[in-house]
């Protein structure tokens, strides 16, 4: 990454930081219209992986009979708990994604999380969990690359424009779905996209705004 870029991205942080929106927020219509589409197609069980506070799971609770949150942080995931103890049709599991049961879920959802895990052994893992017919749907982080420039530059453009209509006053502290734990990504979209090739043939993905690709993978059927 060049050190303009880093500055700019160091500036667009702090811009962030008085008035806060979630980037994954961006993204949250597309991953409940897949929802809503593997609903329609007769799905019953979602995962959300690495859920945080909860803010997607109490999303999906409104499309699924059963919703299932795991998030390997302690204090977020009872943050998380707290903000769904509403709902009877979600349950938060605090344990590591490998330790989830075998061929259960027919969504399972990735925002902002599958950088923090290895990359291959974790779409093994996906592909054992969905159900036949059943789909992933990823909004995730690469590393910077030459060819993410165009992304990054409007994405540039368009932070403090989306920062100052959703959050127009400076804040004070940080909202609550944006205090899960961070990490930097490790693999380059190219790097992610072969190796969703080689575990999860037909997989899409695309580059996106704001620092993100979308991934898409439907299990084949029975």
């Amino acid at each position: 990454m060049s050190r303009a870029l880093t500055s700019a991205l160091a500036a667009v942080g702090r811009f962030n930081d008085a008035h806060p929106w979630s980037h994954n927020d961006a993204y949250a219509a597309l991953v409940l219209h897949h929802a809503r589409r593997v609903r329609a197609a007769g799905g019953t069980e979602a995962l959300d992986v690495g859920c945080g506070t909860g803010n997607l799971v109490r999303r999906l609770a409104s499309v699924f009979p059963a919703v299932t949150g795991i998030e390997a942080d302690v204090p977020t995931a009872e943050l998380a708990r707290r903000t769904t103890e509403g709902l009877a049709n979600v349950r938060i599991l605090n344990e590591p994604f490998d330790a989830s049961h075998r061929n259960r879920y027919d969504l399972i959802t990735f925002v902002a999380v599958l950088h923090h895990l290895p990359l291959h052994a974790t779409l093994e893992k996906v592909r054992e969990l969905l159900r036949p017919g059943g789909r992933l749907v990823v909004v995730g982080l690469s590393r910077e690359s030459p060819a993410d420039l165009p992304w990054s530059v409007a994405s540039l453009i368009l932070n403090p424009v989306v920062g100052v209509v959703v959050h127009p006053r400076r804040a004070r502290e940080t909202p609550q779905q944006m205090t899960a734990p961070v990490a930097m990504a490790a693999e380059s979209f190219e790097e992610i996209a072969r190796t969703a090739e080689r575990v999860l043939p037909g997989a899409q993905l695309r580059r996106a705004l704001f620092w993100r690709y979308t991934l898409a993978w439907t299990a084949l059927p029975a």
